[in-house]
């Protein structure tokens, strides 16, 4: 729940250690129509088809299909400098899935799977169907935004024999002492997540690859997430979590000069496999609701340093208006408070330490007390987590006034390639290199 923002023209997400980024997805050029052909506009709705102009469909269906409408036609393509999945816009539906190799798979077994995987990911987010065996679970729908995003975690280097290829920004997370982490849901030697404006369409991406990975890899964790569905506010604005709270105010965003350097490893980085990649930390951040919702507005405000109703600091202005750190009240007392998750997350108060939040909420149902096992799957991006994440975490357990109404529970780092040209897959330079 920082006060970082996600990117706004391309995207947007926030977080429990940031704030969010928009909730409503950027419009994302479409190379071509997929098989299915869409007929003019979204027909009765009135709406115009995809942002560039392009609809995509699934599979190859009739020419008289009826068209979908624009949030089904959205589509994000596959191959590109980057992954996608980092600076789209935050996405209704997400699920974060992690894969240990099975006995005996090794770098040989890595390879062919992460073929398998990243042609599977470049049908579904084209809006076509599987190869084979494909369930029909999206059959009726288009891309809806789908992004598929793979992550090698610390362990895979060693199973692969490619020990002497992880990078040193790939150390392990220093223990922080708010921790109370299931190990069984941390980690993995493979990440993937999926984002989808349809629940559908992201359930059928999950699903195809899980199968995908047959003998190869066995699922360790996997986390269902959402966010608000795009078009549910009158105009896009920053997401809120379910604190309430708009989340991801000052994410970095990629129209700025160093957005790049900051949440990408260079062209010309260490090892040359990374990159344009990126580094995911991944943390499943419990909110103690009851707790959080028996404070008065004004206390949540003071935990934050934010006003709830907008977003604007407490020190004045619109959500966009820079804080003011110095202002006082009239008895001297700080308008935002020494701990305020707001102004210990910002970073220049954490010598320029950046990262891209992009989460997904999440609800698990109650316990046996009624008490909601809800929060944020935190995920942020930066080019280096030692400078980015590492810092900002540490100085939010020496004491942010947020401590008290959440619990990280789970949590994972993954070495996230840049994203892999045509004929090529996600992975490739790094084993076959």
């Amino acid at each position: 729940m920082a006060d970082q923002s996600t990117p706004e023209a391309p995207a947007a997400a926030r977080s429990v250690s940031g704030e969010a980024p928009s909730e409503q997805p950027p419009v994302t050029a479409v190379a071509g129509v997929s098989r299915r052909k869409l007929l003019g506009t979204a027909g009765a709705t009135g709406l115009v088809l995809g942002a560039a102009g392009g609809a995509v469909g699934y599979g190859a269906r009739p020419a008289e299909a009826t068209p979908l409408v624009s949030v089904g036609t959205d589509e994000v393509m596959f191959h590109g400098k980057h992954q996608s999945g980092i600076t789209q816009g935050l996405q209704a539906r997400g699920h974060l899935v992690a894969f240990d190799l099975a006995a005996g798979a090794g770098r040989k077994e890595a390879a062919a799977l992460m073929r398998r995987w990243s042609e599977t990911a470049r049908r579904l987010m084209a809006g076509e169907a599987m190869t084979q065996d494909d369930t029909d679970v999206a059959r009726d729908a288009g891309p809806s935004s789908l992004t598929v995003t793979f992550g090698f975690g610390h362990s895979f280097f060693a199973r692969t024999g490619l020990a002497k290829q992880r990078p040193v920004a790939l150390d392990p997370l220093p223990d922080f002492s708010s921790d109370q982490l299931d190990k069984a849901r941390s980690n993995g030697d493979l990440w993937v997540q999926i984002g989808a404006n349809d629940a559908l369409v992201a359930f059928h991406a999950l699903r195809a690859i899980q199968k995908d990975a047959g003998g190869a890899a066995r699922v360790r964790w996997q986390m269902n997430g959402f966010n608000r569905s795009p078009g549910a506010t009158s105009h896009p604005m920053t997401a809120r979590n379910l604190m309430g709270q708009l989340d991801g105010t000052r994410n970095p965003k990629p129209t700025e000069s160093d957005f790049d350097r900051r949440i990408f490893v260079p062209s010309s980085g260490d090892p040359s496999w990374m990159a344009d990649g990126s580094y995911a930390v991944v943390r499943r951040i419990r909110m103690l609701l009851d707790d959080w919702e028996k404070l008065s507005v004004a206390a949540q405000e003071n935990v934050i340093g934010r006003r709830k109703s907008n977003g604007a600091a407490l020190t004045g202005g619109t959500e966009t208006t820079a804080m003011d750190l110095e202002k006082a009240d009239a008895r001297g007392n700080l308008v935002v408070p020494l701990n305020a998750h707001a102004r210990i997350t910002r970073p220049d108060q954490n010598g320029g330490a950046a990262m891209l939040r992009r989460p997904f909420s999440y609800h698990d149902g109650f316990d046996a007390d009624g008490v909601p096992d809800a929060g944020l799957l935190f995920v942020c991006w930066q080019a280096d987590p030692l400078r980015g994440f590492v810092p900002v975490q540490r100085k939010l357990d020496r004491g942010d006034a947020l401590s008290q109404f959440i619990r990280h529970e789970a949590s994972g780092l993954f070495a996230v390639p840049g994203g892999a040209a045509e004929g090529e897959y996600v992975g490739q330079r790094l084993l076959e290199g």
